[in-house]
């Protein structure tokens, strides 16, 4: 009975470090991206319906997070940033988590982080009280969306195609934020519109 027991401890553990959730309604692939106001990490008010004509990316991070540990110090995620920002895309990095919650890191330690990792998002934003996330129903960190120059959703969900964190899986995955980018810059509807996100739960 004890060890029935610890195995299912050890799984409720498990479950709540490493989620992989079905998306929530709360936003449509599709339809039009609610708008949203912020203050970026520079003290500068940003909002969603200022880039309106330019394709925008939604990255929800927690730089403590062991998933997206494994996109940015891989590379994987600043990549996959710098490729996307080079090409006019703006990248919004929203971190949602409460105050004091794992990685809710104050502006100078997400400088610090960014130039370790080699980010390069557009704009890093905080969202500690959380109504941007609930917004668009943000589960787990990554959590990515994509958005065209209409201000359309069209895509929602994980970063790549296989939930692991193991850094060795990332060149074999599906990279679904450059598939759905290199769609758009092509034209073409996005192949995978909806996929299942996976990571860190959203500390809020």
């Amino acid at each position: 009975m004890k060890s029935i027991f610890s195995r299912f401890l050890s799984a409720v553990v498990l479950a709540a470090a490493f989620l992989v959730i079905p998306l929530n309604a709360a936003v449509t692939v599709g339809k039009l991206a609610p708008d949203f106001t912020l203050t970026d990490i520079d003290g500068q008010r940003r909002s969603l319906a200022e880039f309106k004509g330019k394709t925008v990316v939604l990255e929800w991070v927690n730089p403590e997070c062991p998933i997206v540990v494994k996109h940015y110090e891989s590379g994987n995620m600043p990549a996959t940033q710098k490729a996307a920002v080079g090409d006019g895309v703006v990248w919004l990095s929203i971190n949602s988590g409460r105050p004091k919650a794992q990685g809710d890191f104050e502006s100078a330690a997400v400088k610090a982080w960014h130039q370790q990792t080699g980010a390069k998002p557009s704009a890093y934003m905080r969202d500690q009280d959380g109504k941007v996330g609930r917004l668009f129903a943000a589960k787990t960190t990554p959590h990515m969306f994509v958005i065209n120059k209409e201000g359309v959703l069209v895509y929602a969900g994980a970063i790549d195609s296989i939930r692991s964190g193991d850094r060795e899986d990332i060149p074999k995955a599906t990279n679904y934020v450059a598939a759905a980018l290199a769609s758009l810059k092509a034209g073409r509807s996005v192949a995978n519109p909806t996929t299942q996100p996976y990571g860190c739960a959203v500390k809020y």
